[in-house]
C-alpha cells in the first residue's frame, strides 16, 4: 500500500506510546506506577453523570449540529464571558470531540504550506505534529528553566514576521507547568495586534493553579478579533473519555471549523453535551477540591524528587505535571525514562518528547495518589542512584 507522503510528517504524542507500554508490562504481571499520562484520577463528578444518563433517557442519542448543541453554545458562551470578562456569543462556539480536534481544525484552517507557526517548546507535541502535517514551518519558542519556563520575549520578537499566520500559547503549561506572566501575555498581544496575526490559547489547564489568579490574552486591546480560546472539560471535569471539547473564536473561523467537523466528526454526541452544560452550571466545588488535592500533591513530589540523585526540581504554578531537570546524569532523558519503567516499574516521559528544548528533564504527573507518588519516588531512588554513579 502507497501512503500519502504528508503520513511521514504526522507526529505522535509519546504519553499514549508510552501508556501501552506499560500497559503491556503489567499484562505480563508488573506492577507500574502511572506517572505518564496526563489524566486527573478523579471520578467525574456525580451531577455530571446523573445528566449524562438523564439525556440517555430522554432520546440524546441521536446527530445534532456540527457546531455544537444551541444549549451547551450558548453555556460555553456565557461561562467564558464570565471568565475572561469579554463578550461571547454562542455563534462563535464551536463544540467538539475533546479539546484537540481545535487545534487541527485551527491550524488546518488559517495555515498554508509554507506559512510560519509560532509555538512553545518544550510543548504539547500534536502543535508541532500538525503544523508539520499542513506543511506549515514551525518556528518553536524556547521555554527555559531559569525563566519559570515562560516565553522566551527576546527569541519570540526575532521570530515573528510577516510569515507568521499563527502563535500557539499554552498557560498554564503542559510539560512544564509554568505560567505566563502579564507582562509576557501583554508584550505577545501587542505584537500579534500590530501585525494582525491570530493567536490560539490553549486554556485547557486555566482551573489548576495554585498561585495567583488565571489570565487570558483576551484581556489585552485588540485581540478580541484574533484569540482562539481552546478549552475542554477533560481536566477540569476529569472527564477525559468523554470527549468533549471547544473553541471560541471570531464567527467567520467559526464556519470554516463548523465545516471541518461536518467533514471529519460530523457532530459530537449530544448526551455529553448535555453532561457538559451540567458541568458548567452545576456545583463547582468538586473541581476546587481536585485542585487543592493536586497542589498538596505537587508539594509531595517536588519535594521528593529534589531528594533523588541527579534530579532538580521548580515547583509549578499550574496544571498537574512537573518538568524535573535531569542534565547531571549525563544521559539523554529517553533512555531515562526507559529505566525508570523498566527497572522500576515507574512510568514517567522524557523531556525531549514534548520538543528539543525539552531534552535534559522528564515529565510526571502527579494527578495519581500520594502513596503512589511517594512509592515512585523510593523506586526511581536505585535507578537514578546508578545513572549518577553513586
Amino acid at each position: 500500500m502507497n501512503f500519502a507522503q504528508r503520513m511521514s510528517r504526522l507526529g505522535t504524542e509519546s504519553a499514549f506510546e508510552v501508556l501501552a507500554r506499560a500497559r503491556a508490562l503489567e499484562r505480563q504481571g508488573k506492577e507500574i506506577i502511572h506517572l505518564e499520562i496526563g489524566e486527573p484520577d478523579f471520578d467525574t463528578p456525580s451531577h455530571i453523570r446523573e445528566a449524562a444518563k438523564r439525556a440517555l433517557d430522554d432520546g440524546a442519542t441521536h446527530y445534532g449540529p456540527a457546531a455544537g448543541l444551541p444549549e451547551l453554545r450558548e453555556a460555553i458562551a456565557k461561562d467564558v464571558a464570565t471568565t475572561r470578562q469579554i463578550p461571547v456569543a454562542p455563534e462563535e462556539v464551536v463544540v467538539t470531540p475533546g479539546a484537540k480536534p481545535i487545534m487541527y481544525f485551527v491550524i488546518t484552517a488559517l495555515v498554508d504550506a509554507g506559512d510560519e507557526v509560532i509555538y512553545p517548546n518544550p510543548g504539547f507535541p500534536i502543535y508541532e505534529s500538525v503544523i508539520d502535517f499542513v506543511g506549515g514551518v514551525p518556528v518553536p519558542i524556547p521555554l527555559r528553566e531559569d525563566s519559570d519556563f515562560g516565553f522566551d520575549l527576546s527569541v519570540f520578537e526575532q521570530k515573528v514576521s510577516r510569515r507568521t499566520r499563527l502563535i500557539v500559547l499554552n498557560s498554564p503549561q503542559n510539560p512544564t507547568g509554568g505560567v505566563l506572566e502579564l507582562e509576557q501575555l501583554g508584550r505577545i498581544a501587542e505584537i500579534a495586534a500590530r501585525y494582525r496575526i491570530p493567536v490560539l490559547a490553549d486554556e485547557v489547564y486555566k482551573a489548576f493553579l495554585y498561585e495567583g489568579e488565571f489570565a487570558s490574552i483576551t484581556r489585552f486591546p485588540g485581540m478580541k478579533d484574533l484569540v482562539i480560546i481552546l478549552d475542554g472539560f477533560s481536566k477540569s471535569y476529569a472527564m477525559t473519555g468523554w470527549r468533549l471539547g471547544y473553541g471560541v473564536m471570531p464567527r467567520d473561523l467559526a464556519e470554516h471549523v463548523a465545516r471541518l467537523m461536518v467533514n471529519s466528526n460530523s457532530c459530537t454526541a449530544s448526551f455529553t453535551q448535555w453532561a457538559g452544560i451540567a458541568a458548567l452550571q452545576g456545583d463547582q466545588q468538586p473541581v476546587a477540591r481536585m485542585v487543592a488535592e493536586f497542589k498538596r500533591r505537587r508539594d509531595v513530589i517536588v519535594e521528593g524528587l529534589n531528594r533523588l540523585p541527579g534530579v532538580s526540581c521548580r515547583s509549578p504554578r499550574g496544571a498537574f505535571y512537573v518538568f524535573p531537570n535531569i542534565t547531571a546524569l549525563g544521559r539523554p532523558s529517553a533512555e531515562v525514562a526507559a529505566a525508570l519503567l523498566n527497572e522500576a516499574g515507574v512510568a514517567v516521559l522524557g523531556g525531549s518528547a514534548f520538543g528539543a528544548y525539552g531534552e535534559g528533564y522528564l515529565r510526571l504527573s502527579y494527578a495519581n495518589s500520594e502513596a503512589n507518588i511517594r512509592k515512585a519516588l523510593g523506586r526511581m531512588e536505585p535507578v537514578l542512584a546508578r545513572f549518577a554513579g553513586r
